[in-house]
């Protein structure tokens, strides 16, 4: 069977107030550009967020897992699960599937008890990191994160970084849009959502 190549380019950065993240809203299936306006970041609460960048039937089916075991650990102990406690929790269930794997790169990042972000990949491997990238275009904006990334940055430095990354790696990856870069912030006052467009 032949398969299709598809791409994308999603980053997360731990900032001194926060955990941005960042990707672009091109949806592509081989040659052919699906849509230029899909959102690649998906709320799980309203404190934590995933990236997608692989089978997007598996990162919904993900997503939906995560939410409800969010709601039952609220429900169980009256407080918030995690940022950490989540992510472990995605790294045991891609680590059980890992023989029919969820073939998918996930970013998770949040603010619940201090600003927390991990890189996973499809087999549960769960790295916590200040600055990473995932998708067909990760080798490009890595660079620009490696080149730029300080400590205690702000979350406004954090944004112009996360957003040049992306636009960067769409210049040069031929499945990542540099035309609209979906941005989410976490901070301890909530989520916020923005839509970062260029014209040429």
């Amino acid at each position: 069977m032949e398969t299709k190549k598809t791409g994308t380019t999603t980053v997360g950065i731990k900032a001194r107030d926060g955990v941005v993240l960042a990707a672009d809203t091109q949806a592509s299936l081989d040659h052919m550009v699906e849509t230029l306006n899909i959102r690649k970041i998906v709320p799980i609460t309203d404190r934590i967020a995933i990236t997608t960048a692989g089978s997007v039937g598996d990162v919904q089916a993900l997503a939906r897992m995560l939410e409800a075991e969010a709601r039952y650990y609220q429900f169980t102990w009256n407080r918030p699960m995690s940022t950490k406690a989540m992510a472990n929790l995605l790294s045991n269930i891609l680590n059980e599937n890992k023989w029919f794997p969820y073939l998918v790169q996930i970013i998770i990042g949040g603010y619940v008890d201090e600003p927390t972000l991990a890189n996973l990949d499809a087999l549960g491997g769960l790295v916590f990191d200040d600055y990473t990238a995932t998708g067909s275009g990760s080798p490009f904006a890595i660079a620009v994160l490696e080149d730029g990334f300080k400590k205690d940055m702000s979350v406004e430095e954090a944004k112009e970084l996360a957003v040049r990354a992306v636009r960067t790696a769409g210049k040069r990856d031929v499945y990542t849009g540099d035309r609209k870069v979906q941005v989410v912030v976490i901070t301890k006052d909530g989520m916020k959502e923005e839509f970062v467009e260029f014209k040429e």
